[in-house]
């Protein structure tokens, strides 16, 4: 059973309300995943105090702890996506982080905690390659940007629907709303607060079941071996290595600069203007917020603009310019006033949200189809590696070694931003002048690697 009445189109893909339908609650399960990912920074003190643990352990928890997992079998899970149902995949995976969501709520000792964030990282490792595969085969490359642009969107808009999310269910468990609940009105609201997230994911993931998946487009390895499908595609990209390697080298720089600020921008701005983090909060979030609406949606009509006027190429021409847009979030400590330096550091979620549009609507383009859900976990692989797990460092490093000053971390940003962006863009322009995918002799297919191992 479909959303809507499953009825394929002559050239394969669902209809125009399955597909949307299918995209709207991709926009969901991103939102969702971001809360479960981050429920944790919103509840640190409580969680130390109730499980005795350091701030050391509570940043294994947040950070080696997911990204372990999110990072390397994110891989595996690209592969699986390229040849099983993707729609059962995201049930799965949604299933299991939000089950290791209640899991992280019941948890009575760090070891336990450590090993629920560990699930909470493979459940959603699997969503963004099976979510952007489905997209792929549910449009054609010109319509493209708008989808991947509104899954992208939840994630733009999730982090401050998490702080209200979980800072509401908080403020509820603590008054006692959730007194007459069976079996989680003796929990400590911190408790509550990650049973009933991951109560809600189950719910979503359930909805998953109702959807249709489309058929998969030429190329597909659903029915190959996984040797003759991995092959196949350290094969292509070892035959484009180069212009791929510039393309995923351009997105992982641009989002070291941006986590980077992301991780020290709140800091920033209260220090630099010796604001509370009440007045931070209240005029960084929901322009942030705003940003993060209005990013993706430009970035899909814009990537779709650009191929309809020249291909998958043109689009490589908007990357090198979108890494620019970001330069004057870098400089938000320059700004006159704690408004303003709320304004530039806030665009940063519009503009990284275009970026992934492009990078991902690109990426769809040009591979084939047996690795689409491969490509996209290489995004989640180098984005983990150097943009998350090198960004924030540098910016604290500097701050402590340069600087020498808790103050000056706004200039910290601003000396590794800045020249994120600027090699992001570089990079962007360098896969620009190599050939581009569609004119270079093509891998062998399929089918031969398929023979050679039989």
């Amino acid at each position: 059973m479909g959303i809507a009445p499953a009825s394929h189109r002559s050239d394969g893909r669902l209809s125009s309300v399955q597909a949307w339908a299918t995209v709207a609650l991709l926009f969901v399960a991103s939102i969702i995943s971001v809360i479960d990912r981050s429920l944790l920074n919103i509840v640190v003190d409580t969680v130390k105090v109730d499980l005795g643990v350091s701030d050391v352990q509570i940043s294994l928890l947040q950070g080696l702890a997911f990204g372990l997992f999110y990072a390397t079998m994110g891989i595996w899970l690209g592969f699986v996506a390229d040849r099983t149902s993707r729609r059962l995949l995201i049930v799965a995976g949604i299933g299991l982080w939000s089950l290791a969501t209640i899991g992280s709520g019941l948890a009575q000792s760090f070891g336990s905690l450590f090993v629920a964030r560990l699930l909470v990282g493979l459940g959603e490792a699997a969503l963004a390659p099976a979510a952007i595969s489905l997209i792929a085969d549910m449009f054609p490359p010109d319509k493209r940007g708008r989808p991947i642009g509104l899954y992208l969107m939840g994630q733009a808009v999730a982090s401050g629907v998490s702080i209200f999310v979980g800072g509401s269910l908080l403020a509820a468990a603590g008054r006692g709303a959730f007194a007459d609940w069976p079996l989680i009105a003796t929990l400590a609201p911190w408790r509550i607060v990650f049973v009933l997230c991951g109560l809600l994911g189950l719910v979503v993931s359930g909805a998953f079941l109702l959807t249709t998946e489309p058929r998969r487009g030429p190329g597909s390895s659903e029915r190959l071996p996984f040797s003759v499908q991995a092959k196949a595609a350290f094969d292509h990209f070892n035959h484009n290595r180069g212009h791929l390697a510039s393309v995923y080298m351009g997105f992982a720089i641009c989002f070291l600069g941006a986590y980077g600020a992301f991780a020290w921008q709140f800091a920033m701005l209260s220090r630099s203007f010796a604001a509370s983090p009440l007045a931070v909060a209240a005029q960084l979030g929901p322009l942030s917020i705003g940003f993060g609406l209005a990013g993706p949606l430009i970035g899909g009509f814009l990537v779709d603009h650009m191929v309809k006027r020249g291909g998958p190429p043109y689009v490589l021409r908007l990357l090198v310019a979108l890494p620019l847009l970001a330069l004057p979030s870098a400089c938000a400590v320059l700004a006159p006033t704690l408004g303003s330096a709320c304004i530039f550091a806030a665009s940063l979620a519009g503009v990284v949200s275009m970026v992934g549009t492009a990078t991902l609507s690109y990426i769809q383009s040009v591979v084939p189809g047996h690795m689409r859900g491969f490509s996209v976990s290489m995004t989640g692989l180098v984005n983990t590696l150097i943009g998350s797990a090198i960004g924030p460092f540098l910016v604290a490093t500097m701050t402590e070694h340069v600087f020498k000053a808790d103050a000056s971390v706004g200039y910290s940003i601003l000396c590794v931003a800045c020249p994120a962006y600027i090699i992001a863009a570089a990079c962007y322009a360098l896969a620009g002048r190599q050939p581009d995918l569609s004119r270079r002799a093509p891998v062998p297919a399929l089918g031969q690697f398929a023979g050679d191992v039989s």
